[in-house]
């Protein structure tokens, strides 16, 4: 199984990029992730917000393969713990399909993206910028799978 993180937004500061890198690199052997970035929608004066966030969407719909399971970020998904996505990690393997992680613009996603989404995940009631968001998941996927593992990373108390 492998997962693709597709994000909006391009040129991650240095100290995300290195962090992004370092849970890939960890999750490798358990979880092969690839990162794509996409091209935010122009926004701006004179701007339409909604076109922006319907142009992110189909470019995150085009970039999707057509059996992989889809895990849009919303803040209206489903709050999981730590434990909770080990086990969804452990289900999704179980499926067998390739995992898609989505990240929308500045607006969220389109309405066609969460349609297409199998399952909604929020990361909780923060508003997060959507970098951080990028290595929050990463280091969530490596905790993860590191439960799954029987690994020591994860300390619950």
């Amino acid at each position: 199984m492998r997962a693709r993180l597709i994000a909006v937004g391009e040129r991650m500061p240095g100290w995300v990029a290195e962090g992004f890198a370092e849970y890939r690199k960890r999750l490798s052997h358990e979880l092969p992730l690839e990162l794509v970035e996409l091209k935010p929608g122009a926004r701006g004066k004179g701007r339409d917000d909604a076109r922006a966030m319907h142009d992110e969407g189909a470019a995150i719909l085009a970039a999707l393969s057509r059996d992989v399971h889809v895990v849009a970020l919303d803040g209206r998904g489903k709050p999981w713990s730590s434990e909770e996505l080990a086990r969804q990690l452990a289900h999704w393997r179980m499926a067998g399909r390739d995992l898609a992680f989505l990240i929308g613009g500045p607006d969220g996603h389109a309405p066609a993206v969460l349609e297409r989404a199998d399952q909604r995940w929020s990361l909780g009631p923060l508003t997060l910028p959507h970098m951080l968001v990028r290595l929050v998941l990463a280091e969530q996927l490596y905790r993860a799978a590191t439960i799954v593992a029987g690994h020591p990373y994860h300390r619950a108390g």
